[in-house]
């Protein structure tokens, strides 16, 4: 049964691209000056930004090397568990042009490209592995990688524009800049403004105004702190609620998970368990997860409550969708959005 569903969603993986999101239009052109409500939060950005590409990069988890630098600059955050029981990260930054420092940057896996291409983004990793040999070369994917895309072959698009620090030790010391970035991407003829033909305009739903889930009577409970120690063994995340703020702060390896750039703790208006079929692929303990799925569940997390949900996802530019059980979409607040991709079967812990 693992070895048809993993085939599966290799095989999905490779080749699912939806069309139908390739028809969204692009945002229109805007005045100099001019604001509009970012795609990512919801709030108030230079329309001139809302025009430009987000990077999605690879981020670890592993102790030794906290803090990562940049992080806090992600509007979404993503979490999902690879090989040896240790999760990786994929930070979405759209306002990435004015940093000096981001990473450490770490490999990629099939599976994340699905996630990151929702937003059409530069994907910026240090290699891969083989399973994500055929969609990380494909036409329409824009990635810069540190080393060979896929671990044991393919190119390593602006490779040279990464750099090493001496402070840690190699893996955890490879790191690029918006300069980096800006020329890797000039060399390599990628646009850097939003894609007509790939980009969606549609992402979450905002709440207009503050969404307390109070509309969900008691089926919204109380979640003040989410413990993720069962999704994520190793880096044992978690979020704490501050009421004053109304943000839920979250921590790694039992302490604030910090920006090495500003040294904040990150911080997140939304959160959201998604549960997701998964499989092993091979002995190395190599996983897939089933990105694309309209029979899953999960739970949202803001303003110290949680209800639960549903999500779909259809293809590759398709945004996941999430809904309540009502079959209505739930509405995010304002701010950024951390959102763990479950190994089915390992359940959040809250109160």
């Amino acid at each position: 049964m693992k070895f048809k569903l993993a085939s599966k969603i290799v095989s999905s993986l490779t080749v699912m691209v939806c069309l139908a999101s390739m028809l969204a239009p692009l945002p229109a052109v805007h005045a100099e000056g001019e604001t509009v409500r970012s795609v990512y939060t919801n709030e108030l950005i230079p329309a001139a930004q809302a025009q430009s590409r987000p990077i999605a990069i690879m981020m670890p988890t592993d102790k030794v090397a906290q803090p990562s630098f940049g992080i806090s600059q992600a509007k979404v955050l993503y979490e999902i568990m690879e090989e040896g029981n240790i999760s990786r990260q994929l930070a979405v930054i759209d306002n990435w042009q004015g940093l000096s420092k981001i990473g450490n940057i770490r490999s990629c896996r099939a599976y994340y490209i699905p996630q990151a291409t929702e937003w059409d983004p530069i994907l910026i990793h240090f290699g891969g592995v083989c399973y994500m040999k055929d969609r990380i070369t494909a036409p329409d994917i824009t990635n810069l990688s540190g080393t060979k895309e896929y671990g044991t072959g393919g190119e390593a698009p602006g490779s040279g524009y990464f750099f090493r620090t001496a402070d840690r030790k190699a893996p955890h010391n490879a790191y690029i800049s918006a300069d980096g970035i800006a020329k890797a991407c000039a060399e390599l003829g990628y646009p850097t403004g939003l894609r007509n033909g790939y980009y969606n305009a549609k992402h979450f739903t905002f709440a207009n105004g503050v969404n307390t889930l109070a509309q969900y009577g008691t089926s919204a409970v109380t979640a003040n702190a989410i413990d993720l120690a069962n999704i994520f063994p190793y880096t044992k995340s978690a979020f704490t609620y501050n009421a004053v703020d109304g943000l839920y702060y979250k921590s790694i390896h039992g302490k604030p998970q910090t920006d090495g750039l500003n040294g904040q703790q990150i911080a997140f208006a939304n959160v959201i368990v998604q549960n997701t079929k998964w499989a092993a692929l091979d002995a190395k303990g190599y996983l897939t997860f089933q990105n694309y799925d309209n029979t899953e569940d999960g739970y949202y997390f803001t303003k110290g409550k949680c209800i639960h949900i549903r999500w779909a996802k259809t293809g590759d530019y398709t945004p996941t969708i999430y809904y309540d059980d009502l079959g209505n979409e739930i509405q995010l607040n304002e701010g950024k959005t951390y959102i763990a991709i479950a190994q089915k079967g390992r359940m959040p812990a809250f109160q």
